[in-house]
């Protein structure tokens, strides 16, 4: 079953931003779907899902860090797709799936527990109240997301946006599904050894912001 057959949802934010170089749009017309996962037929063994995976820097980093692991980037920006795609190219990389849409149709459509571990790095704050409806980390969101990821397996979740960080605490400890691991404050406030840095957290260091970090497990 393809995802694109999912219920449909209201998705906000930007699909399109500047135009995309000839090489880009060959990339899109020709290497995209064939990176395209079908939710039906996923790869054997350890998938990693990566949420807005924005111009890839994290996702194709992880890939290479990780050869064993298909990682599976969501990213409905089509600028980001265009780069990510550069970057798969460029590295040559044969272990990354990317699903250039919305992630929530995508998420009905894949099996029970079929994800070993999650990153939502830098989702968009939308931070006027009257918006905070349109974040992606939600009650709906969150049980799609803890039908999918396996018992014991790690949800990360960054943001440099501290509203969204206490929004996150307090939806993902109201969630029966996900446990917060942290002993201590470095836990969070320090980046994890294994993380590799995006582009929107770099401009929010150079603003001088201070990116937290919460690792979540999915609870057996």
């Amino acid at each position: 079953m393809s995802a694109s057959k999912g219920p449909p949802f209201r998705f906000y934010g930007r699909r399109q931003g500047k135009k995309q170089s000839r090489r880009q749009n060959d990339l899109l017309a020709e290497l995209l779907p064939r990176l395209t996962p079908d939710p039906d037929h996923l790869p054997d063994g350890d998938i990693w899902l990566e949420i807005g995976c924005g111009g890839g820097e994290h996702i194709v980093s992880q890939a290479a860090a990780n050869p064993d692991v298909t990682l599976l980037g969501c990213e409905p920006f089509l600028e980001g797709v265009a780069k990510t795609l550069t970057e798969i190219e460029e590295r040559d990389l044969h272990n990354v799936l990317l699903h250039g849409d919305d992630a929530r149709p995508l998420l009905e459509a894949m099996p029970e527990a079929c994800i070993a571990r999650t990153f939502i790095l830098f989702p968009d704050p939308w931070p006027k109240t009257r918006h905070n409806k349109r974040r992606f980390i939600n009650p709906e969101n969150l049980d799609r997301l803890a039908r999918v990821i396996r018992p014991g397996a790690g949800l990360r979740i960054g943001t440099d946006h501290m509203d969204y960080a206490r929004w996150i605490l307090r939806h993902l400890l109201d969630h029966p599904a996900f446990e917060w691991t942290a002993e201590r404050a470095d836990d969070w406030r320090q980046s994890p050894a294994d993380h590799f840095e995006t582009r929107y957290e770099r401009k929010a260091r150079d603003k001088g912001d201070r990116p937290v970090f919460f690792e979540f497990v999915r609870r057996a």
